[in-house]
């Protein structure tokens, strides 16, 4: 038996089996490669659902985690911690004026995104929150129901009341829905999970309009699309609006669990103490993390990267589509790309694996392209030069 099997042995005997694994046990990373137990280097071109946006172990981000852990690992939130105020006016500097809320996840961020909506409908009796067909908001019960995929409901009923579910990008949808029981309306940039599907700058544009007109809220869920990984710092701002709140987790902590809430200035008064908390939140370690992760995009140009490889891979990836009939369309933004093709995309996201190559496949058929934002234009090729071959071995 080799370490491999070692390793995925005791895992498979006494972790609790809530997700499909590959046969891979990494034990290694170092910007877009991971290593497995056998020494096999792979190319990681989906790194944790978009978490490590820098690539693996970026060396800023170790080094802070590693001088902070020297200095104070937790403390509770009913003392001050300064990495956290810094993080915050970080956060808020690069989004709208407001305050910020930190958490441990995009689930837990939505989770009180949900909260502050359902205080501020209260003295009218209004708690219907519009989501997305199609969403993916996080895997709570609160916001496992916000997310409009019936498949993450099955098995969990009865759902807490409350949401209602409208196609994705149909503006005369959004505006017949709208009642006296609406509070908000909830949407990511670009639907993740969903197939990565953007929304339209005319829907996002009549949404905040929609908000405006009915005194609703509207919630951005940037969990995988913040940080950069648009080619802006935050997706709502390539669509010229600002949202009343926004929610970020993932690429947010360089590696590290952090989620956050921010809510605009005139909506902060709504979560005030002992309404909503999180006991790690915030902690000094992850926010040295998330600290050097801002300083990191500052310093190393990760925006103008993610611009300059995201049309480099955008084209890339339309030179495989005019190659091959089986794939339909190439869309997204910046380094977050979807490939739809014709079929299931598992058996091509399985023989990349194979060949030493990390990518995602949603919604059944859409290969999900969204590597380290610092990804050099060499990896791009190597990848691009994988999936060729992957996409080659495919029986038309």
């Amino acid at each position: 038996m080799n370490k491999t099997e070692r390793i995925i042995r005791e895992h498979d005997q006494f972790v609790l089996q809530t997700y499909t694994r590959n046969p891979v046990a990494a034990v290694r990373g170092e910007g877009s490669w991971i290593w497995d137990a056998e020494g096999k280097k792979y190319l990681d071109f989906f790194p944790g659902w978009g978490v490590s946006g820098l690539g693996h172990c970026h060396p800023r981000v170790v080094e802070a985690v590693r001088e902070q852990a020297g200095k104070l690992l937790h403390m509770p939130n009913n003392f001050y911690n300064e990495l956290a105020g810094r993080l915050a006016r970080l956060i808020v500097e690069k989004s709208f004026p407001g305050r910020v809320f930190f958490g441990n996840s995009g689930a837990e961020a939505n989770e009180g995104a949900i909260k502050l909506a359902r205080r501020f409908g209260e003295p009218e009796g209004r708690f219907e929150i519009l989501t997305m067909k199609a969403s993916f908001h996080g895997r709570t019960l609160t916001t496992v129901t916000a997310t409009g995929q019936e498949k993450y409901h099955s098995g969990f009923g009865p759902l807490p009341p409350g949401f209602r579910y409208l196609p994705f990008n149909d503006i005369g949808a959004l505006e017949e829905a709208v009642s006296k029981k609406t509070v908000a309306v909830m949407l990511e940039p670009i639907q993740g999970e969903g197939g990565v599907h953007p929304a339209s700058p005319e829907y996002a544009k009549k949404v905040r309009e929609i908000c405006d007109a009915n005194n609703l809220l509207m919630i951005v869920d940037e969990v995988q699309t913040g940080m950069g990984r648009t080619g802006d710092f935050f997706a709502f701002q390539g669509y010229d609006v600002i949202p009343d709140l926004m929610t970020l987790a993932k690429a947010l902590g360089g590696g590290l669990p952090i989620g956050a809430l921010v809510v605009k200035e005139e909506f902060v008064g709504f979560l005030p103490p002992g309404t909503h908390a999180s006991t790690f939140g915030g902690s000094p370690v992850v926010c040295a993390a998330a600290l050097a992760v801002f300083q990191t995009m500052e310093e190393e140009g990760i925006i103008e990267n993610v611009r300059e490889k995201g049309d480099y891979l955008r084209r890339k990836l339309e030179e495989l589509a005019s190659d091959f009939p089986m794939i339909r369309e190439i869309r997204g933004r910046g380094l977050m790309l979807g490939m739809e093709l014709d079929r299931e995309g598992k058996p091509i996201v399985d023989r990349c694996l194979e060949k030493g190559m990390i990518v995602n496949c949603t919604a059944g058929n859409v290969l999900r392209v969204m590597p380290a934002c610092n990804i050099t234009r060499e990896e791009i090729d190597q990848a691009v030069g994988i999936l060729r071959e992957a996409l080659s071995e495919e029986e038309i």
